[in-house]
C-alpha cells in the first residue's frame, strides 16, 4: 500500500472520529437541554439549598405542610383575575410578587404543586413569562415528595425581598392577535390541549362550540401518566413521539379553556426544544368572539 493511500485512510479515519465525537457530544448536549426542566423528589432533597422552591398550592395547604424552605406562590395569583379568564398576572403585580418572595431573574427555582401538575405547569410558565430562565418542575409534586417519605415543614422561611425588575418574555406569550395570525400561517402550529370532546365542539366552555381555526389536538393529559394521586411526565421518548408531527422549525402556540393545563404541552414542547408559547386567555377569549375564526360544531350545541 503507498504511502499516499495510508495518508488518505488516516486522514479519512481522524475524520470520522472527529465527526463521531462531535455527534456523541451534540447528543449528549442535546439529552441534557432535554431533561433539565424536571426534577425528582430525590434529587431534589439532595440540593435543596441550591433552589428557591415555590409551592403552588393554596396558602391553606401551605401552611399546614410544604417542603422544607418552600414559599408560597399559589397558581391563582399567576391570573389577572383569579383565574375568571385565564389572563396571565399584570407586570406590576408580578413584581410585586417575586420581590416579597426575594427572587431575581437568575436564580434557579423548581416549582410543584399537590401531585397533578398542572397548577406547578401553569406557574412554571408565568415565570418563564417574566424572564426567570433557570426555572424547574418537581415531577410527583409535593404528593411524591410524601411518598418518598423525604422531610416536611411548616415553619415560614424568612425571605430578604429581591430587587427583581420586570422583564417578559414576549415570545413566551401568545395574545389573541399572534394566535390569529398563526393560524392563517402555514410555518406556524396551533396546538389545542383540551380534552378531544371540547375540540370535536361536543362541550364548550364559551359561547362557541369547536376549536381555533387550524388547530391539532394534543389532549394535555396526553403529556402524563397517572398513578392513583401522582402524575408523572411522560419519559422524553415518549414525548418526542407525541410530538413527532410537529416540526422543530415551527413556532407552537398552545391554548386550552384558561391557560392552566395546556401549560403542561408547553412544559413537555420546552423540554423538547421548540419555540413554543402559551395563549392565557384561550378558549374562553377566543370562543366568546364571534369575529375571530373558527371550526366550527355549531350542530353539535345543546
Amino acid at each position: 500500500m503507498n504511502q499516499k493511500l495510508l495518508d488518505l485512510l488516516s486522514r479519512n479515519s481522524l475524520i470520522f472520529v472527529i465527526s463521531l465525537s462531535f455527534a456523541l457530544l451534540s447528543m449528549s448536549a442535546t439529552q441534557a437541554a432535554e431533561s433539565e426542566l424536571r426534577i425528582s423528589p430525590q434529587a431534589l432533597q439532595k440540593q435543596l439549598d441550591q433552589f428557591v422552591i415555590l409551592d403552588a398550592r393554596p396558602a391553606s395547604d401551605y401552611l399546614v405542610s410544604h417542603i422544607p424552605g418552600a414559599l408560597n406562590f399559589p397558581v391563582a395569583d399567576t391570573y389577572a383575575h383569579k383565574a375568571t379568564n385565564g389572563k396571565i398576572i399584570e407586570p406590576q403585580a408580578m413584581q410585586a410578587k417575586l420581590r416579597s418572595l426575594g427572587i431575581s431573574v437568575n436564580q434557579p427555582v423548581v416549582v410543584y404543586d399537590q401531585g397533578q401538575l398542572l397548577d406547578a405547569a401553569r406557574l412554571f410558565w408565568a415565570l418563564e413569562v417574566y424572564g426567570l430562565n433557570q426555572v424547574k418542575l418537581l415531577n410527583q409534586g409535593f404528593a411524591g415528595w410524601q411518598k418518598a417519605q423525604l422531610a416536611t415543614d411548616a415553619t415560614l422561611p424568612k425571605v430578604t425581598p429581591s430587587d427583581y425588575v420586570t422583564n417578559i418574555q414576549s415570545n413566551r406569550l401568545a395574545t389573541r392577535f399572534t394566535t390569529l395570525l398563526a393560524s392563517k400561517n402555514p410555518n406556524q402550529i396551533i396546538i389545542d390541549a383540551r380534552p378531544e370532546d371540547a375540540y370535536l365542539g361536543k362541550v364548550s366552555s364559551a359561547k362557541r362550540y369547536g376549536h381555533i381555526l387550524s388547530a391539532i389536538n394534543i389532549p394535555a393529559s396526553h403529556n402524563l401518566t397517572q398513578d392513583n394521586d401522582l402524575s408523572n411526565l411522560q419519559s422524553l421518548a415518549e414525548l418526542k413521539s407525541l410530538y413527532q408531527a410537529i416540526p422543530h422549525t415551527s413556532k407552537v402556540i398552545i391554548y386550552c379553556a384558561i391557560g392552566r393545563i395546556s401549560s403542561t404541552n408547553y412544559l413537555a414542547l420546552r423540554e423538547l426544544g421548540y419555540d413554543v408559547a402559551n395563549y392565557d386567555a384561550s378558549w374562553n377569549e377566543w370562543g366568546n368572539d364571534d369575529l375571530l375564526p373558527i371550526t366550527s360544531y355549531a350542530n353539535l350545541a345543546p
